[in-house]
């Protein structure tokens, strides 16, 4: 027989769980597909009052089921850009190349908004750093020393873009 307190429990387990995947599950079927299959994703850093940045960028990124990570030069726009407190940015998911050979084609991918943040838990950092390594295996023991030696000396940063939904 279950009583008030096992309820209750159960309920505040079910409820600390459930933001988790809620904010990802909002997200448009074909957007949720990109983030599975692409390579790289898009970002433009919005300005105060919405306008899109000039500095787009076609980034590596990992993506957990709920959040987008990147790993950026600290000096990059987009990194002094959440610094500044413009947290807001744009992205689109898809493979288009160079952004600026892309001539505007990558705006025809799956496109999202998202809030900005610098990751600093060295235990999160680790963990994402495992997903970019299953992800970009082939180039990996080149690049993974680079972001962990980049984190560890601050010359890069790790950003989590939490999608708007």
């Amino acid at each position: 027989m279950i009583n008030r307190r096992d309820l209750l429990s159960f309920s505040c387990l079910a409820l600390a769980a459930a933001p988790f995947p809620v904010r990802a599950a909002g997200l448009p079927a074909a957007t949720l597909e990109s983030l599975g299959d692409s390579q790289t994703i898009y970002i433009t850093p919005l300005k105060k009052g919405g306008a899109e940045s000039k500095c787009h960028a076609e980034v590596w990124f990992a993506y957990d089921g709920t959040d987008i990570f990147v790993v950026t030069a600290s000096k990059a726009w987009r990194a002094r850009a959440i610094s500044l407190g413009l947290a807001q940015a744009r992205m689109w998911v898809g493979e288009f190349g160079v952004w600026q050979r892309a001539t505007e084609a990558f705006r025809k991918a799956p496109e999202l908004m998202a809030t900005g943040a610098q990751v600093t838990d060295a235990a999160i950092q680790a963990r994402v750093l495992e997903r970019f390594g299953s992800k970009y295996s082939a180039e990996w023991s080149s690049w993974g020393p680079k972001f962990r030696n980049g984190l560890k000396d601050g010359s890069r940063v790790m950003l989590r873009y939490s999608p708007i939904v």
